[in-house]
């Protein structure tokens, strides 16, 4: 898979999406036009993680979406998932490269900290992440990252695919598209939707402006 990423990012949330649908309400935002996903389970035991990581990209390679697993590399290749997205807490660069392979996505959360992207892409990091450029309330305590560090970090790293995330949504998606990053990952705007799929396709109707 080619690993040149941008669009719609859209990430998954075990609070917003009932348990009974979850393949089929991911599957709705990927009609809709997201280019990417990620599970993101934060609560659910490894076991439950893998089976419904299987489940999920059964769907995403139907639709040719690469599939990014949040913090885990052992889990990501238990699934077979294309990559992994990494925290400052999770596993280094270096130690998921070493269990999935040269082919494998590697992502990793910046949060406002532009050396940490700079560090990140000499490591060997394939995408970097940027937030929070809004309120959120999937991260309600940190800090705003102003617009001014996304265009900054596109200037310095022109050539990595750059992502904003946090509290990002039809209204404002514009303001941080203009930065000149690669796309925008959001959760809430999708899944906290009562249409995930017509919120997908307006988010990447707008980012395909850009």
């Amino acid at each position: 898979m080619n690993k040149r990423l941008c669009g719609l990012y859209v990430i998954t949330d075990e609070n917003l999406i009932p348990r009974d649908s979850f393949i089929e309400t991911v599957e709705k935002s990927i009609k809709g036009g997201a280019d990417i996903i990620q599970l993101r389970e934060k609560t659910s035991s490894t076991d439950d993680i893998i089976a419904l990581g299987k489940t999920l990209h059964e769907i995403t390679k139907k639709y040719n979406v690469p599939l990014i697993i949040n913090d885990n590399p052992e889990v990501a290749r238990e699934i077979g998932a294309e990559g992994v997205h990494l925290g400052e807490s999770d596993y280094s660069i270096l130690s998921a490269r070493q269990i999935l392979g040269n082919d494998s996505i590697i992502g990793i959360s910046c949060y406002n900290q532009l050396q940490r992207g700079i560090n990140g892409v000499r490591e060997g990091a394939d995408y970097l992440t940027f937030g929070t450029p809004f309120y959120t309330t999937t991260k309600p305590d940190r800090d705003p990252t102003k617009l001014e560090i996304l265009i900054e970090a596109k200037r310095l790293l022109k050539d990595v695919p750059i992502f904003a995330i946090g509290g990002i949504n039809k209204e404002n998606a514009c303001s941080v598209l203009k930065t000149g990053i690669d796309g925008i990952a959001v959760i809430t705007s999708v899944f906290g939707s009562d249409d995930p799929e017509k919120s997908s396709a307006e988010l990447s109707s707008i980012v395909k402006k850009h």
